[in-house]
């Protein structure tokens, strides 16, 4: 049976969403295609038609995970206070990509190292845009997304629940008094 090239796309993006969710939460080597193919609702077999390899989907699901994200300026207290909340650090699955896979992308093919390398460009220009003193900001941008990266990571770590809220919570305070003002809100 032939499928139209409207369900093709459609495929692809059940593959790649289920791909995403799978990697973000339990990281790329333990997942298989099977599993990504499964949670996608579609046959092992069918992957081949999208994708060359597992090499292949992790660079197309990090495209779609890091690159594709919403363009325009973040103010950078309040997207703090969003990415370094309990909510966010208790559902990798659905959070950031680079929290929950940057420890892993040394061991991955160029083309996914490409997609997370231009992600971090985009949000380094994200958090950037609007500001009255751009270098400084830039400056400001990439230590407080470092700082939010980091502080996932050992929040999410942590088997001390009260441990892990401190390092979010802090992180926070840190960003709010580290950070210039933007005009993006």
């Amino acid at each position: 049976m032939k499928v139209s090239r409207e369900q093709m796309g459609e495929n692809r993006r059940r593959i790649l969403d289920a791909a995403g969710r799978l990697f973000r939460d339990r990281g790329f080597e333990a997942v298989t295609v099977a599993e990504v193919m499964r949670e996608a609702g579609l046959t092992h077999g069918g992957f081949y038609g999208h994708f060359r390899s597992k090499d292949d989907l992790i660079a197309a699901a990090l495209a779609e995970l890091v690159v594709a994200s919403e363009p325009g300026p973040l103010a950078l207290p309040a997207f703090a206070a969003r990415y370094l909340s309990p909510a966010h650090r208790d559902d990798p699955a659905s959070g950031c990509p680079v929290a929950a896979l940057a420890s892993d992308m040394i061991r991955q093919a160029p083309e996914a190292r490409a997609a997370m390398t231009e992600g971090l460009r985009r949000q380094i220009a994200r958090l950037t845009d609007g500001a009255a003193e751009p270098e400084s900001a830039r400056q400001a941008a990439i230590g407080s997304w470092a700082a939010m990266v980091g502080a996932m990571i050992l929040a999410r770590m942590s088997d001390d629940p009260a441990l892990s809220d401190e390092v979010l919570a802090q992180t926070r305070a840190w960003i709010d008094r580290a950070s210039p003002s933007t005009s993006a809100e």
